[in-house]
C-alpha cells in the first residue's frame, strides 16, 4: 500500500477533517511523506480542506 492510500484510509477512518500532525500520530509515516501525500491527493482532487490546515476525503 502506498503512502497516499494509507493517508486517505486514515482520513476516512477518522470521520472528521484531520491535520498532518494528527495523521502522523496514528501511522508510522514521517511528516514529509504525509505532506507529500496530501499534496498529491489534493492535486488529484481526492481530498478537500473544509477548515484551514485540516483535510478530509472529497
Amino acid at each position: 500500500m502506498d503512502n497516499e492510500t494509507k493517508v486517505l484510509q486514515l482520513m476516512k477512518e477518522a470521520g472528521k477533517p484531520v491535520s498532518a500532525g494528527e495523521v502522523e500520530k496514528v501511522c508510522e509515516l514521517d511528516r514529509k511523506a504525509i505532506d507529500k501525500a496530501f499534496k498529491n491527493l489534493k492535486a488529484q482532487g481526492r481530498i478537500v480542506s473544509p477548515v484551514r490546515c485540516k483535510w478530509q476525503p472529497a
